[in-house]
């Protein structure tokens, strides 16, 4: 496998911590796997669907989906175990559509004390040095407050809402992840994104500890934005909107910076914050940000501070 180019100011840094779901922190994860335990990643575990949702309802744990998904993405050394973990059972059956990575997470969690003795001896066998945090280590779920009074609860509810919610919470309260808390407050660059807006990169700041951890850190705060159109009550909104509700939500100024495809509108774009765009696209995968463009996003943003 070829070196990474040399990034001075990425590689100058202590510690780096992105937040979000599985398929977009582990993206950014694998980008900066170069790092290695100087990487964080704070894993959202509010999921409630397909094979982690099934889980979620017959064991009354965390979502375990995302952090497989970043474990995946983070494995330098193929191996049997981590094919295995990969493995999705066929649609027929009780086991019909399970992902055993999830179901092995699940039966260590049994065995051991805290969700996150189950995450980091997982990482020692398929030898993944980032290391990986979950938001919580109690099950929680996302609730939407809406304009006219209604609650809806869940993941799959709120990315089916028409219009964006007046106010998102957790149901119910549970306290941040302590090792996660630590991690922010000691970061010196923060990244919020890729992945879903409400459903991925909002639930671990509506821990009150980590929104306050996030507030108070003095890192430099980056938001990368998605590459498509969401499929959720976020597409009624401009980049822009979007930064601005999430801080109205915060109630504080949580992104310093935005990396961004060029193109797109930024009407409403919170005073204060700086874009960078850029081509970030795979040349394989249209929707999937280029692991060498992220990187390199993120170097011109600390080289611009």
């Amino acid at each position: 496998m070829a070196e990474s180019p040399y990034r001075p100011h990425l590689a100058a840094l202590e510690r780096v911590v992105a937040l979000g779901g599985g398929h977009g922190l582990g993206r950014m994860l694998s980008a900066l796997n170069f790092l290695g335990p100087r990487l964080t990643g704070i894993v959202t575990t509010t999921d409630n669907g397909g094979s982690t949702g099934r889980l979620r309802r017959s064991h009354h744990c965390i979502a375990w989906g995302d952090v497989r998904n970043c474990i995946n993405q983070l494995v330098t050394q193929p191996s049997t175990g981590s094919r295995l973990f990969e493995y999705r059972f066929g649609a027929e059956g009780e086991l019909g559509g399970h992902n055993l990575g999830n179901l092995i997470l699940l039966a260590l969690d049994d065995l051991c004390v805290r969700p996150l003795e189950t995450i980091n001896l997982v990482r020692q066998v398929l030898r993944v040095k980032c290391e990986l945090l979950p938001m919580t280590e109690s099950p929680a779920d996302l609730l939407a407050l809406c304009d006219e009074g209604l609650e809806h609860l869940g993941e799959q509810r709120v990315d089916s809402l028409e219009r964006m919610p007046r106010q998102l919470t957790l149901s119910p309260k549970v306290a941040a992840t302590k090792e996660a808390v630590d991690a922010v407050r000691e970061a010196d660059l923060l990244i919020l994104g890729p992945g879903s807006f409400l459903t991925s990169v909002m639930p671990p700041l509506l821990l009150p500890e980590l929104a306050g951890a996030f507030r108070a850190s003095k890192a430099v705060k980056v938001w990368v934005e998605n590459l498509g159109v969401e499929q959720s009550p976020v597409r009624t909104l401009t980049p822009g909107q979007r930064l601005a509700w999430l801080h109205r939500q915060l109630g504080f100024s949580a992104v310093d910076w935005v990396l961004a495809r060029p193109g797109l509108d930024w009407q409403q774009l919170p005073a204060g914050v700086r874009r960078l765009e850029m081509p970030l696209a795979s040349e394989q995968i249209f929707y999937r940000h280029d692991r060498d463009a992220l990187a390199n996003g993120l170097e011109r943003i600390l080289a611009a501070c």
